[in-house]
């Protein structure tokens, strides 16, 4: 790329002690006029507020940079994005951009949030509106970000969003286990999504797949989605599906990760209310230790707005309706699951509709030997049960196929709770 830039030429300070804001937007501007360059931020540290992308823009992040952000609502304006799910006026993004294509994020340096006074504000609810992401990209497509260190995010940390063609590989994010919503990677209502080689330490999901509420005005399905050769040291789940799906997700491939302290390992969360489908999830050659469930496949799902009604929490058999929601064609395949805490594998469907071609294949699953540890819920389930150690919970199920699962060393005996489970064949 010839048409190469340094914040440093537009009058950046690479001291910290002085808000570069300035120049770096004169320096996208530049870039922008030009049709496209590289923004470089050399060795030093850089203060500064929102960022707004442009098209045809790479941001290389040298080793020994780091780019923070400010900790100040004001320097985030207000604009109209998604947030759970659901159209929301949020704080603009620490990185953002809309409507634009081929945008580069790179290089062996870090970009920092500053996440504390977020979290803060967000748990003494003194803030207005919902809190900036660190990098969120919407309506766009061809998308890179690789290589660089992402820390501190003030909520979730990258959220490709209504965007197409998306690569993200060799990123660190790490954010402290108490930071509240602060997901690694959150691909929402994309296509064609490409996850490699990552690391993940965070506050919540390490991947989290979404597509929308059925409050949000418009969703696309998130679909063609590949994760791979990642590891997740610490989350609430490893890569999870939903709860927000209302617009359809499908054709996910999760391979050759391992899975480290995360709570739930491979999750899906949806209720009633949400409407969509699931679908066509392929999950293969997993490595699990130390998890609460490491397979979670939950209808009742009660977090946010709407998600303890009655009719969300009923167990009888409701009127199925467009707010029905779905999972079918889902394949899990060559999982070993180390020190498992409270059971062997959490699933339940709804009595209306079950979930529908499930495959359960090659799945060694070891239960935690400490019987002081104690009791935990599997999944996040109105009325749940506390559980330790215990198999198998499967109910509402349909033409479930479950080959060569050992729970401790053994093939017989599988399950803690079995039933409504139509077609169910083990071998």
């Amino acid at each position: 790329m010839s048409n190469i830039k340094s914040i440093v030429d537009y009058g950046a300070d690479p001291t910290g002690k002085v808000d570069s804001t300035r120049a770096i937007k004169e320096c996208i501007q530049a870039i922008k006029d030009e049709s496209g360059g590289c923004l470089v931020i050399p060795s030093g540290e850089y203060i500064t507020g929102a960022i707004q992308l442009c098209s045809n823009l790479t941001i290389e992040v040298c080793a020994g940079a780091t780019l923070k952000f400010i900790a100040d609502p004001k320097r985030y304006p207000l604009v109209t994005s998604r947030w759970e799910g659901a159209d929301s006026i949020v704080h603009q993004a620490c990185i953002y951009g809309t409507q634009v294509h081929n945008i580069t994020i790179k290089g062996q340096g870090t970009i920092d949030g500053n996440g504390r006074y977020w979290w803060d504000n967000f748990k003494s609810k003194s803030l207005n509106n919902p809190r900036p992401y660190l990098i969120s990209i919407e309506h766009s497509n061809n998308i890179k970000i690789q290589d660089i260190q992402l820390v501190n995010s003030p909520s979730w940390t990258v959220h490709p969003m209504e965007s197409t063609r998306i690569l993200i590989r060799n990123i660190l994010v790490e954010n402290p286990i108490d930071s509240p919503n602060t997901d690694g990677i959150n691909p929402e209502s994309c296509r064609d999504v490409r996850i490699e080689n990552c690391i993940f330490n965070v506050g919540d999901d390490c991947i989290a797949i979404k597509s929308g509420t059925e409050d949000a005005i418009h969703k696309s399905p998130c679909e063609d989605i590949i994760i791979t050769n990642c590891t997740m040291n610490h989350g609430h789940g490893g890569v999870v599906i939903g709860s927000e799906m209302s617009g359809d997700i499908r054709r996910v491939m999760i391979t050759d990760c391992i899975f480290n302290d995360t709570d739930r390992g491979i999750r899906m969360k949806t209720r009633r209310g949400r409407g969509g489908k699931v679908s066509d999830i392929t999950v293969d050659n997993i490595l699990m230790t130390n998890t609460i469930c490491p397979l979670v496949i939950n209808s009742y799902y009660f977090c946010g707005p709407g998600g303890k009604y009655s009719v969300v929490a009923d167990k009888e058999k409701q009127p199925i309706n467009n707010q029905t929601p779905y999972y079918e064609n889902i394949t899990i395949s060559n999982i070993t699951a180390r020190k498992t805490r409270a059971c062997a594998a959490f699933i339940y469907g709804l009595p209306e509709a079950p979930i529908r071609n499930l495959r359960l294949t090659n799945i060694a699953i070891d239960l935690v030997k400490n019987h002081t540890l104690p009791a935990a819920e599997p999944a996040m389930i109105q009325g749940g049960q506390k559980m330790r150690a215990e198999k198998l919970f499967m109910v509402n199920t349909e033409n479930t196929k479950i080959t060569n699962m050992t729970v401790d060393g053994m093939n017989t005996q599988l399950f803690y709770t079995e039933k409504n489970n139509l077609n169910l064949e083990n071998d």
